[in-house]
């Protein structure tokens, strides 16, 4: 029982990294109607310059926050730079300039910082914490779920109770409707992948301390597994990112505590089979169509 109730606590701290990262591909799905394959070599750019700050200044908030501002700026000039100029005539040609845009990214971080895997230092205590006799959550792992949740919730405010996320939601759903009452639905897309990429740097920010550490190819797995989330909860639904991340989170670490580290991956493909063959437009899709 103890065991089960380590492996389910760090499981949800893990799912709302796979939350987090998951939400910023619904936010430019939402945006632009893209599934930025990027989104993952975009994030450890920005990982890379939160890392160099934090090693110039010594502060792990002086670094988090350079590599938020960054994310946001990487998304700026992808979309302004790359995206806006891909044709629109089908999405076939947006997810081949992100591929390409991942080579390319992946391949300059190799060449400027070398293949090595570089420490990151987490900000609290990595050692569950004991209550009454069973090991939970790390100080750590509290610091990520209070940040991941947060970011949530301040999004959710943003969508529903803003006039920027009123016109960023009508730029999504109804964007020639949007430009005749005046919207202006380019720089509501531009923002939409500033927030987006600004989102996946934060999720990237939170996870590589707890693994490996930092290299060129870091995210990929993250990417992997967000999109797995993202499809389970329908690319529409920001509740289905969030609930579809926590359950990953759950089914992964419970698959490597009882059956071994190999074998979640091939749990966590399973459970996108199933819910590409039995709803393939995602658990929470028809509820959020509903309520858009």
């Amino acid at each position: 029982m103890d065991r089960l109730a380590f492996l389910l606590a760090t499981g949800l701290a893990r799912g709302a990294i796979f939350a987090l990262f998951a939400l910023s591909l619904v936010l430019i799905w939402r945006a632009a109607r893209i599934i930025n394959f990027a989104q993952g070599a975009m994030a450890l750019v920005a990982t890379y310059l939160a890392f160099a700050v934090t090693g110039m200044t010594g502060s792990y908030a002086a670094g988090l926050a350079a590599g938020i501002l960054g994310g946001a700026a990487i998304g700026w000039v992808v979309e302004r730079g790359v995206m806006r100029h891909a044709p629109h005539s089908t999405p076939l040609a947006g997810v081949i300039v992100a591929i390409g845009l991942v080579m390319v990214l992946q391949s300059l971080l190799g060449i400027a910082f070398g293949p090595q895997y570089r420490p990151m230092a987490a900000p609290f205590d990595e050692t569950p914490i004991f209550v009454g006799g069973v090991p939970l959550l790390s100080p750590y792992d509290i610091f990520v779920l209070v940040v991941a949740l947060g970011v949530m919730g301040l999004l959710a405010l943003l969508f529903t109770r803003t006039a920027l996320g009123l016109q960023l939601r009508a730029s999504a759903f109804a964007p020639e409707v949007s430009r005749m009452l005046g919207v202006r639905v380019g720089r509501m897309v531009t923002i939409g992948w500033m927030l987006s990429a600004a989102v996946a740097a934060l999720a990237a920010l939170l996870l590589i301390p707890t693994e490996l550490g930092l290299n060129p190819h870091s995210t990929d797995m993250l990417f992997v597994y967000a999109f797995t989330v993202a499809v389970v909860g329908g690319l529409d639904s920001p509740v289905g990112a969030l609930l579809g991340g926590l359950t990953v989170g759950v089914v992964m670490s419970l698959i490597t505590g009882y059956l071994g580290s190999t074998v979640a991956p091939i749990g966590v493909l399973v459970l996108l089979v199933v819910v590409l063959l039995v709803k393939p437009g995602g658990v929470f899709s028809m509820r959020e169509a509903r309520t858009a």
